[in-house]
């Protein structure tokens, strides 16, 4: 099922992604560091929202208290506690 989540405090304006299951796949974030962005999304490519929180959950971007990292595990947590 594709997702679509509104970031707060970040640069980044949204972030889309599919969920299969806890797999999540397909991920495109719109505004924000698009070279880094691109790439964070093809790392995570087929991780699962356990991996995927593990790892960005709590990363910061300068004085923010959050990133867009950050907010994409938040993201996809969201996303897979609402499909249970």
């Amino acid at each position: 099922m594709r997702y679509t989540y509104e970031p707060q405090s970040v640069c980044s304006r949204q972030i889309e992604f599919d969920l299969e299951g806890n797999v999540v796949k397909n991920i495109k974030f719109f505004g924000g560091c698009n070279g880094n962005l691109k790439a964070v999304s093809k790392l995570l490519e087929g991780q699962t929202v356990e991996y995927i929180e593990e790892k960005l959950r709590g990363n910061l971007c300068g004085m923010k208290g959050t990133s867009c990292a950050d907010q994409l595990a938040i993201a996809v947590r969201k996303a897979y506690d609402g499909e249970k």
